[in-house]
């Protein structure tokens, strides 16, 4: 076994942390650990929190801890028949609790069984050259699989930064071919009371240009547990106790407390088809007050985006589905010619405690702020 460990500002981190760190990924593969950096202060009370990126090339993953304490994991498992791209999943706030869907991976009882490609947190669109990267699962019937797009992860690189995971990541279409290179950083940020991440992909065309058409099924998605659903009385499908998909016709909304906010001052499900800077959803599990929040970056194509957000549990900022969001009135069919690149950067963050406007817009105004370094092929 390869004990050896690489650390960056590890000066409060002891033996038996980074031991627990290893046992706590069941993996040993190197940790490295880190303690907050520069920006950090943002994200809620600082604290001395120590992040740890645990590779398991064996499980095909990169576990995410917070001071020893499981946050998320990069998972690109080509073995895992449902996942057609690289998810970040699940997520945690800083108490623990879990908030995004088990199903289909982890199914949990009492959840919903619909869309198997919503999963964790992803980036992809349904139409990319004609290819449907963002509906691909295992669901899908051998007779759609010719417009069907997936993403697989390439590698893993080094970081500039070691609270950094940088990977490369290639869009295939169904004939194994890359039509797309995916560039990703995240930026993990912890704090007593929050959570986040910074994501910035930058998407290049490979041999031809790439036409992205206009459509709502895109782009930064997240598929939240029960109880960040809006309360609805509308028949469903949901898991049981033993993991089955089961009917329902009259639905328990016990526990179920979902809301969004826009920055637009709009709020649950009417922030659907609408631009904002920033849409967070705010719900109460068990004793914890939190909110989930997405924030767009000025320069993103398409800002301020549209938002892909329903009551049933998917949460997704879209600034390429125009179109279909204001019924043709607007059309944009963003367009990479050969050889170009785009960068889309977003900020997802969990907060514990009140969630108001203020607090969100204090947090989005710290993030457009940010300049990112984009890294091109």
């Amino acid at each position: 076994m390869d004990t050896s460990i690489i650390l960056v500002h590890c000066g409060r981190v002891s033996t038996a942390t980074l031991a627990l760190m290893l046992v706590v990924a069941g993996c040993t593969q190197p940790a490295v650990a880190i303690s907050p950096g520069p920006n950090d202060a943002e994200q809620g009370t600082q604290s001395a929190a120590t992040i740890s990126l645990v590779p398991n090339e064996a499980e095909q993953r990169v576990d995410v801890l917070v001071d020893g304490q499981p946050f998320t994991s990069y998972i690109y498992s080509d073995k895992i028949s449902v996942l057609k791209k690289p998810v970040l999943y699940p997520l945690r706030t800083a108490k623990g609790t879990l908030i995004t869907r088990g199903f289909p991976l982890d199914p949990t009882p009492g959840e919903r069984v619909d869309h198997p490609h919503h999963i964790g947190v992803w980036l992809n669109h349904g139409n990319v050259s004609g290819f449907d990267f963002w509906n691909n699962s295992d669901a899908i019937p051998e007779e759609r699989l010719s417009g069907m797009g997936t993403i697989r992860h390439r590698t893993i690189n080094p970081s500039e930064k070691s609270n950094e995971l940088s990977v490369t990541a290639d869009w295939l279409g169904p004939d194994g071919k890359a039509i797309l290179r995916e560039d990703t950083r995240f930026i993990f940020h912890a704090a007593s009371d929050s959570r986040s991440i910074d994501r910035i992909t930058t998407l290049t065309a490979l041999d031809e240009k790439v036409d992205c058409m206009d459509s709502k099924e895109g782009m930064l998605g997240i598929r939240v547990t029960r109880a960040l659903e809006h309360p609805s009385r509308r028949p469903v499908t949901l898991t049981d106790a033993k993991g089955l998909a089961t009917d329902v016709r009259v639905m328990d909304n016990t526990g179920v407390t979902g809301n969004y906010l826009s920055s637009e001052g709009i709020e649950g499900e009417d922030v659907w088809g609408k631009r904002a800077t920033w849409v967070v959803l705010r719900a109460q599990i068990k004793d914890e007050s939190l909110g989930l929040a997405i924030f767009d970056h000025p320069e993103n194509v398409g800002y301020p985006t549209y938002w892909h957000a329903r009551g049933y549990g998917l949460f997704a900022a879209n600034p390429l589905g125009q179109k279909d969001f204001t019924e043709g009135e607007e059309e944009l069919n963003f367009s990479l010619p050969a050889g170009q690149s785009t960068t889309f950067r977003y900020r997802v963050g969990i907060y514990s405690g009140e969630i108001t406007a203020d607090r969100m817009n204090a947090a989005y105004q710290e993030f457009a702020a940010q300049e990112f370094v984009v890294q091109t092929p």
